[in-house]
């Protein structure tokens, strides 16, 4: 499939596709779904022929590095690969982290050597702390030393408020993964913010608000103070989609704020991934729909308690 839109990735002067794969669907059981690697191979190069160029892992993701070294690192010069540090290698989904040097240079090791490359184009601290926390144990510094050996290329933030501001306001990040969709748009004003700054935008949960299993399990992608998912209902945006789905509206009202750079979409299911794609290629939703949509939500969010 061909024609997928690419945006430049801020100040790292790549140019991404508008939809990235999240790589957390590879993770496998136990926290995870099951998954073989014959469909792990299968689902990895199907991004790849699909023409999306940028993947986003962790090393707390179970099994995900090491299966995108092992079907796709002769692929390697077809995207720009993004994971994370802070996590201790070996805890898992949901359990420590720890912000000092020699944790960090831990992790980046570990993930070159799952995904069998010789640099990551972009690390990601995991959790989002005040930009203090990351130079107190040395964890920033050892990163960027890191950077200076060629093992790291880009250093960013999976970040969220309240310290979202303060660290775009350091400079020293190149790209921050934020949370944002159609039902979770409190960041809104600090994307913007981070954009002008010069940063990359990578977004997540841009997709997932609207796929089915989504709308089933009530507390994925949400964050203390996001708004609930019943206002999709309160707001009545059903009226809005003239044919489409709710997965394909809410990714492509995503793909209509001008400052991201692409958004990461994760699935281990081909057919997922096909919907995904045939509504990227559709482009954002109008201006209209868009400004329409917002005025519903603000206004439902004005009567709310």
């Amino acid at each position: 499939m061909n024609g997928l839109p690419k945006r430049t990735l801020g100040r790292t002067g790549y140019e991404v596709t508008v939809l990235g794969y999240g790589a957390m669907e590879l993770r496998g059981a136990p926290a995870g779904p099951e998954i073989t690697e014959e469909q792990a191979g299968q689902v990895l190069n199907a991004v790849l022929d699909a023409g999306i160029n940028l993947i986003d892992t962790s090393p707390d993701y179970g099994l995900s590095e090491e299966r995108i070294g092992r079907h796709i690192a002769g692929r390697r010069g077809e995207y720009f690969l993004a994971s994370k540090c802070g996590c201790v290698p070996g805890a898992g989904m949901g359990g420590a982290h720890l912000h000092t040097a020699a944790n960090i240079r831990a992790a980046v090791e570990q993930s070159l050597t799952r995904m069998q490359t010789d640099y990551l184009d972009l690390v990601q601290f995991h959790r989002s702390l005040p930009p203090a926390e990351y130079e107190a144990e040395g964890a920033l510094q050892e990163l960027q030393a890191l950077q200076r050996e060629g093992k790291v290329r880009f250093i960013g933030v999976s970040g969220t408020l309240p310290d979202l501001d303060a660290q775009v306001a350091t400079g020293r990040f190149d790209v921050f993964q934020i949370p944002y969709s159609v039902l979770q748009r409190e960041h809104e004003p600090v994307i913007a913010r981070a954009s002008a700054a010069g940063a990359g935008i990578l977004i997540r949960g841009g997709v997932a608000r609207g796929m089915p299993s989504d709308w089933e399990r009530r507390s994925y992608y949400m964050l203390p103070g996001s708004v609930p998912r019943d206002r999709w209902e309160q707001a009545q945006l059903d009226e809005l989609l003239d044919g489409m789905d709710r997965m394909e509206f809410t990714l492509r009202f995503t793909l209509a704020n001008p400052d991201l750079d692409t958004t990461i979409a994760g699935t281990r299911n081909p057919e997922h991934l096909r919907a995904n794609l045939a509504a990227a290629l559709k482009g954002p939703l109008p201006e209209d729909i868009v400004t329409e949509a917002k005025r519903r939500l603000d206004a439902v969010a004005a009567t709310s308690p």
